[in-house]
This record gives C-alpha cells, sequence and structure tokens, in this order.
C-alpha cells in the first residue's frame, strides 16, 4: 500500500524534504543517505522544494511490500526548441542505502555503491491539461525494486526488461522496457557510498526484440534521434502508436539489421524453458549424468557448475509471460543476469535443497546424439543464438526455470569450452555443452528460418539433422509444466 501526498506534509517517516542548505540541527536528523539524492533533485528543481510523492505507508524495513520508501514526481517544462516535451518525472528512494543503519542495507564503504547502487527514474509525456502526475509509474518502479531486492542482481545502462503488458495497464504499444543514465541527475557521494541514476524508457515489443538482437545502447541511440519515440531525453509517450522501424522503415534494414552483423548480439543467455536428451544411451540407464543421485536424492548442479554457467550468462533476460515481475518472497525466483553489474547473489544458484555433488565427482561425458527441448519463446531465439552469437565467435546459454539444468551453445573461437569439435556434444552433469562450426551454424538457419514467424508455427514442431545426430523439438509450454520437466 501507498499513500501520495506533498514531501513537505507532516508525517512519522517522511519529514520536509531539506535543500543543500538546510539548517545543521535538522540535516543531522534527516537520513543522510535521502537527503544527498534531495540535493541532486533540488539542484534541478529550486521550484518544487516539496513536490508530490507517493509513499510507503508501512515501509519495507519493517515488513512492508514496497522496497521503494518514497518515489517523487516533479514537473519539467523541457525545451521544445530541442524537441524535448514537457514531462513528469519521477525519482525513487530505496534502492540506495538512505539511512546508513543495516535496516535495509549493509554498508560496505564510501567509495563503493551505495546500497544497490542506483536510483530508478521515469520521465513520462505530461498530456495536454494534465494538472497532476499519473501515480502509477511509481508501482512500476516498486515492482522493478522488488525484482532487484529479490534476485540481488542490478541493473545497468542498455539492460532490457521484458514485461509483457503495457505499462501503464492501458492498450498502449509500450510494453517493455529499456534503461538508460538520467540525462539530467548526476552521481551523488553520500555517506554511505555513491548513488547513480538509471531512466526506465518505455519501448514497444518491435523495438525490445531488437534491442535482445542487437544491444540495449544501440536501440537507445534510435530511439534519441526520433523525437516522437523518446528524443534526446527518452521520454516516455505511452499514446506512441507506431514503434520507430514504422516511422522510419530504414531504421532496422540500415541500422540494426547492420549492427547485428557487424557486432553481433549482447545477449548471451536467457532463463527458458528448455530441456535435454541423451539419445546416445536410453533414458533408464542408471548412469545416465542427468540423474544421478545420492541415496534418492536427484543431484543439483554444484557450487562451481553454477559459477561457471553464472560467467557464461554475461548477459540475460528472464523468459516469463507473466504481466509484472514476480513479488517478493522468501524463496527465490529465476531473474534476469546482467553483463557489467556484479550480483550480490548468485543468480543461478539453485533452489533445490538436495545434495550437492562435489563438482570433481563429476566427469564429463562426451554424447553422441542429443535432442533439445524448448518452448516456443525460447525456440524464437535459436536464430538470434546462431546468427547473433556463434558467428560472432561467442556462446549463448539457456538455463532452465523448469529445472536445474542448462544448454551451452559455442562457437569453435570460444575458450574453456568442453564441448570439442571431435567431441561436440558434452555433458558436465546437467550442463550440456554444444559445439557448432560455422558451416553447420549457417545450415541450421536455413532450416530454422520458420521459427522468426511465429505467428505461422503449430506445435509441436521438430527439426532433425542425422548426418549431426541431432534434434531439436518446440513444444507447448504445458510439457515443461510437469513434473517430469
Amino acid at each position: 500500500m501507498a499513500e501520495l501526498r506533498p514531501s513537505g506534509a507532516p508525517g512519522p517517516a517522511a519529514p520536509p524534504a531539506p535543500g543543500p542548505s538546510a539548517p545543521p540541527a535538522f540535516a543531522s536528523l534527516f537520513p543522510p543517505g535521502l537527503h544527498a539524492i534531495y540535493g541532486e533533485c533540488r539542484r534541478l528543481y529550486p521550484d518544487q522544494p516539496n513536490p508530490l510523492q507517493v509513499t510507503a505507508i508501512v515501509k519495507y524495513w519493517l515488513g512492508g511490500p514496497d522496497p521503494l520508501d518514497y518515489v517523487s514526481m516533479y514537473r519539467n517544462v523541457g525545451s521544445p526548441s530541442a524537441n524535448i516535451p514537457e514531462h513528469w518525472h519521477y525519482i525513487s528512494f530505496g534502492l540506495s542505502d538512505l539511512y546508513g543503519d543495516s535496516r535495509v542495507h549493509e554498508f560496505t564503504g564510501t567509495d563503493g555503491p551505495s546500497g544497490f547502487g542506483f536510483e530508478l527514474t521515469f520521465r513520462l509525456k505530461r498530456e495536454t491539461g494534465e494538472s497532476a502526475p499519473p501515480t502509477w509509474p511509481a508501482e512500476l518502479m516498486q515492482g522493478l525494486a522488488r525484482y532487484v531486492f529479490q534476485s540481488e542482481n542490478t541493473f545497468c545502462s542498455g539492460d532490457h526488461v521484458s514485461w509483457h503488458s503495457p505499462l501503464d495497464n492501458s492498450e498502449s504499444r509500450i510494453q517493455h522496457m529499456l534503461l538508460t543514465e538520467d540525462p539530467q541527475m548526476q552521481p551523488v557521494q553520500t555517506p554511505f557510498g555513491v548513488v547513480t541514476f538509471l531512466q526506465i524508457v518505455g519501448v514497444c515489443t518491435e523495438e525490445l526484440h531488437a534491442a535482445q538482437q542487437w544491444n540495449g545502447q544501440g536501440i537507445l541511440e534510435l530511439l534519441r534521434t526520433v523525437p516522437v519515440a523518446g528524443g534526446p531525453w527518452l521520454i516516455t509517450d505511452m499514446r506512441r502508436g507506431e514503434t520507430i522501424f514504422e516511422i522510419d522503415p530504414h531504421l532496422q534494414q540500415e541500422r540494426v539489421d547492420k549492427g547485428i552483423e557487424t557486432d553481433g548480439s549482447n545477449l548471451s543467455g536467457v532463463s527458458a524453458k528448455c530441456a535435454w536428451d541423451d539419445l546416445s544411451r536410453p533414458p533408464e540407464d542408471d548412469e545416465d549424468s542427468r540423474s544421478i543421485c545420492i541415496g534418492t536424492q536427484p543431484r543439483r548442479l554444484s557450487g562451481k557448475d553454477t559459477e561457471q554457467i553464472r560467467e557464461t550468462l554475461r548477459r540475460g533476460l528472464e523468459i516469463n509471460n507473466k504481466p509484472v515481475l514476480p513479488p517478493i518472497n522468501p524463496q527465490r525466483q529465476n531473474g534476469f543476469t546482467h553483463d557489467r553489474a556484479p550480483s550480490r547473489k548468485d543468480s543461478l544458484e539453485s533452489d533445490s535443497s538436495t545434495a550437492i555433488i562435489p563438482h570433481e565427482l563429476i566427469r564429463t561425458r562426451q554424447l553422441e546424439s542429443v535432442h533439445l527441448k524448448f518452448n516456443q519463446e525460447s525456440g524464437a531465439l535459436i536464430p538470434l543464438c546462431l546468427r547473433g552469437r556463434l558467428l560472432h565467435g561467442r556462446h549463448f546459454t539457456y538455463k532452465s526455470i523448469t529445472g536445474d539444468m542448462a544448454i551451452t551453445f559455442v562457437s569453435t573461437g570460444v575458450e574453456g569450452a568442453f564441448a570439442t569439435e571431435e567431441h561436440p556434444y558434452a555433458a558436465h552433469g546437467p550442463w550440456l555443452q554444444i559445439l557448432l562450426t560455422e558451416e553447420f551454424v549457417e545450415k541450421m538457419l536455413e532450416d530454422l528460418e520458420d521459427l522468426t514467424s511465429p505467428e505461422e508455427f503449430k506445435l509441436p514442431k521438430e527439426y532433425s539433422w542425422p548426418e549431426k545426430k541431432l534434434k531439436v523439438s518446440i513444444l507447448p509450454d504445458v510439457v515443461f509444466d510437469s513434473p517430469l520437466h
């Protein structure tokens, strides 16, 4: 639950917002981390000392559901001459350490990040006649904050978030998000570390897919060049009815396709509905490493396995068709992994309580024939894996969200792989690696071309390369929700 009030309104947990020149006695009573961020807000909005705030009624550190203590909302006049429209500017308080007393975040020193090291911002185009900012962006920011607190994964500029629902619960085409540096908010040095400001940018599904296939920064730069799609400050317009590729059809071919061909994709892994079978032996074979047991307990990924896969998944995106990210709860959920931001908790750590077999006791097996299984959303990423990653000498990992296993595709140029050209299929416990040569990748791209047209796709669908002893099946989601997977 949250309530809306001016930040200067009296309240037990929200004293008036002081500026940089607040009296020393008052500033000493005001949470220092909060005071530092307010100072940056006052620098930008000196005429709005008491903006409207959405504030958590019961603070997170008192058992409330909302990690953000406050979301302040400012009116920004923009700059029409620079194609920057008037808009509402939302700023969060709570992902960084506001208090310094370990009630939420552990204090790690003044030189490192404060809390998670960032706060979220959002810029929403102001509609004609709108006298007060809509409050739905505050709940959107709370949803992202719940994910960060729950997974302990941080966001970085260029990251993308698959939301699968209009951000304001309307009929809008703006249903996903990219993240970038806020164009006005400067990093703040607080007594508890440094805080930077990451701005949420609403995007259409086609723009999210382009960011996945190429990279988020490239799409952000394209959005900046199209005034109605964001402009220089990347302001979200929920009424935007066209993608940047509909506004300027040349952007797809001349910028995105060329960028993928030149740069490849930055997406190196996803959490997905997937599975694999060893066709070299019957599945009931007791030595099948996918079902190694200690007593009656199935083995799970060891700590070293998990660390290796985490290194493989340097950037990923949770494949999730739910309209919102999962709420905070005692059980960890699968989540995003990001390239530049280290996780404070291993995002690939198994939730299973079963016994761990030491890494050194699990031998790597060479397989003669394998069968890969994906749901439709995961399978649609295979062409991206092949074209955007393997043809550029990189790797791509699918980490199962329905079981403790993973599949990594590697090219011949990837170092440290246990799959080789001589033995292209290799398994280390439940982690399968598949090495594909450039020639075979080109062949697979031809055969898998229909994966890029999901509207014409009927499940189940099977692809087979008998000469390579490889089979790929695209199956309904319900298959992966069964106890067998």
